[in-house]
């Protein structure tokens, strides 16, 4: 039996055929609704191998036409089981009626070794690009025999497939576009996971996201003891709401395995021993082979996404880079992790900040449904951007050509002395107009940068800085779009700042923070957040039910974290040389956002970010063994003279 502290979590984990699990009743057509349209029929679908998966089908009673099949292969289950017993909703990619409505063959399948499937479950299974033997497997192969016995035994199909899914199951959408079945004729990757180390889920740049693995660990990690149909699997119980105190309390990271999981969550220990990118996480980046792809393509992803948001930008990157395939693109809105498809409601609003209009509605009714319809029924006529990007910071959509875009040029913003932030380049921004022959022609004087200079702060691991101002267990989502004014204040942080802004500034693409730093430690994290800071005036919301002030609103565009002793090499750590500068440079995901005109940009630098990255210990030992003695507080420095710049590089919309 797992501890006491975990609970079961009924509906929150164990989506049926729900994409997503949504608010009881939310869009439900109702089970007698499901039951009058649709047969269900289960099956033990045999793999290459001779394991059976099972596959749940949900075939409209109408027979008068012919129907594609949409099916999503997924790790959560696909309850609820028996012949009998139907969903409450049918849906397929969309919370809305509309998929069945328009009228398809639903198909949802337990993966290998979950739930009622036979076989041994792997996480993330690697992929296997030599498929030597006639029993060879990977979940490719999974999903390709799938198609091929579906399309020989369920009746009534027109020869079109889509697949689709979102997070671990987006996972297994572009898995299945490897070495794809012929049929498979549209599959749209949502929030798909492609690298557990570097961005997504478990580590940023090799930094644990400790409240986001601490929850989501039991539900994955723990092995079943035969097949199932209700879970084995829990969510843990805090036992209170403050998460910041709980994981202060927990101490070390030795002690999750030693308080808490005690054996029943084996992945955990085998998330431990490999602390570094070696072969166990390298096997599990899916990029590589995301090459020569056949079926057209909408990747889907969250500006807000608090897990996945790597995993969207660099799935659709690759298959641009490496797929001759033109039906690709790429679709980006202002959403949680899941929200555009009912996680967030109608996607107008996430926490404080609004986004004038029903975003996840919009792309559910205008991009969703078409995608699939053009594709597996040839209805309409469908011909997207390349990019479909939501502009935060203005509230509009935009359409690209690329995603980046290609008419961009380099933003570099420079820290300098008492907190500024200012360009070295001709094209200054937020400075006050001067009427000198050095002044480009926007009018705009840059600031140079000083000889020497620093600024440093004592970071103590015993006092981390909080990642969110706000009580709650867990990772709260809206934390990537959360007023950072309680950071700003900290003597731990360092703030830096433009004047107010003459003219709009949009930036589209990927960011770079360039630092130089030291440290007394042998080892450090380095958050780098990007903030829009709202004008003294700006007028509240109305209605305005939680009685937020937005004047001086410090909103969180991006934030991203870089472990230290991996600066030079995810491979092969070092440790710091105390007090020596060293260069930590590092990528933050892409934005696309306007700082408009009478707002600042803000760049914040801290050293910890709780409980949302796991404490460093500033010491260089592994952060899975530490000890409490290995925590020692460290005096961090950030450079900003000629010799030793730090910055942040963007990429700007003329």
């Amino acid at each position: 039996m797992m501890p006491q502290r975990f609970e079961c979590v009924p509906r929150a984990i164990v989506a049926s055929v729900v994409l997503l699990c949504l608010p009881a009743g939310l869009f439900a057509q109702g089970v007698e609704y499901v039951k009058a349209h649709y047969t269900k029929h289960e099956h033990q679908i045999p793999m290459r191998d001779g394991a059976r998966l099972f596959t749940a089908v949900y075939a409209p009673k109408d027979t008068t036409q012919t129907y594609p099949l949409l099916l999503i292969r997924t790790q959560s289950g696909l309850r609820p089981y028996g012949p009998d017993e139907y969903p409450n909703t049918l849906a397929g990619p969309s919370p809305l009626p509309h998929f069945a409505k328009e009228g398809y063959i639903f198909v949802v399948q337990d993966v290998r070794g979950r739930w009622m499937s036979e076989g041994t479950f792997v996480n993330m299974r690697p992929h296997n690009p030599d498929k030597k033997k006639p029993k060879d497997i990977d979940e490719s192969s999974d999903a390709y025999d799938t198609v091929d016995w579906l399309l020989k035994n369920v009746p009534n199909h027109n020869g079109k497939v889509g697949l689709y899914g979102t997070s671990y199951r987006g996972f297994y959408v572009a898995a299945g576009l490897i070495d794809a079945h012929p049929a498979i004729k549209a599959a749209s990757p949502q929030a798909p996971i492609v690298d557990w180390f570097m961005g997504d889920d478990w580590h940023h740049n090799g930094a644990l996201f400790l409240a986001h693995a601490f929850n989501y660990m039991p539900m994955i990690g723990k092995p079943r003891p035969q097949r199932m149909k209700e879970p084995n699997f829990s969510k843990f119980d805090y036992g209170t709401p403050d998460a910041y105190d709980f994981f202060l309390r927990l101490g070390p990271l030795a002690n999750v395995e030693a308080k808490y999981f005690k054996g029943e969550v084996p992945f955990w220990n085998e998330f431990v021993q490999h602390s570094t990118y070696d072969e166990f996480w390298q096997a599990r980046n899916h990029r590589p082979h995301l090459k020569n792809i056949q079926p057209a393509v909408m990747t889907v992803g969250g500006w807000f996404d608090t897990e996945n948001l790597f995993g969207a930008l660099e799935t659709h990157q690759r298959l641009e880079a490496a797929s001759s395939n033109a039906n690709n693109f790429l679709v980006m809105g202002p959403w949680i992790h899941g929200g555009w498809n009912g996680g967030q409601a109608d996607g107008a609003s996430l926490g404080d900040v609004s986004f004038g209009d029903k975003t996840a509605v919009f792309y559910r009714e205008k991009i969703e449904l078409p995608f699939f319809e053009f594709h597996l029924k040839g209805k309409g006529t469908f011909q997207p951007p390349k990019a479909w990007i939501f502009e935060t910071g203005t509230n509009k959509w935009r359409e690209y050509a690329t995603w980046p875009p290609q008419n961009t040029q380099p933003l570099t913003l420079h820290f300098h002395a008492q907190g500024r932030l200012a360009t070295e380049t001709s094209r200054g921004i937020g400075f006050k107009p001067v009427a000198s022959q050095h002044s480009d022609t926007t009018g705009w004087k840059p600031i140079p940068l000083a000889e020497t200079g620093f600024d440093e702060y004592i970071s103590d691991p015993a006092r981390p800085v909080p990642y969110i101002d706000k009580i709650g267990s867990g990772m709260l989502t809206e934390y990537m779009c959360a007023d950072q004014r309680f950071a700003s204040r900290r003597p731990d942080v360092l703030v830096y700042e433009t004047d107010v802004l003459p003219k709009d500034v949009t930036l589209a693409g990927p960011i770079v923070a360039d630092l130089h730093v030291s440290t007394t430690g042998s080892d450090s994290d380095w958050i780098v957040k990007l903030i829009d800071v709202y004008p003294n005036d700006h007028p509240d919301p109305n209605p305005n039910p939680t009685g937020v002030r937005m004047g001086g609103y410090q909103q969180l565009v991006r934030g991203e974290v870089m472990c230290g002793r991996f600066r030079n090499s995810f491979e092969k750590p070092e440790p710091f040389t105390p007090g020596q500068p060293a260069v930590v440079k590092f990528k933050l995901p892409d934005v696309c956002h306007t700082f408009q005109k009478g707002h600042r940009i803000m760049v914040q630098v801290q050293s910890s970010w709780f409980p949302l990255v796991a404490r460093n210990p500033q010491t260089f030992v592994d952060t899975f063994r530490a000890k409490e003695s290995d925590f020692q507080r460290a005096t961090q420095r950030v450079y900003r003279s000629k010799e030793l710049p730090s910055r942040v590089v963007a990429t700007m919309l003329p």
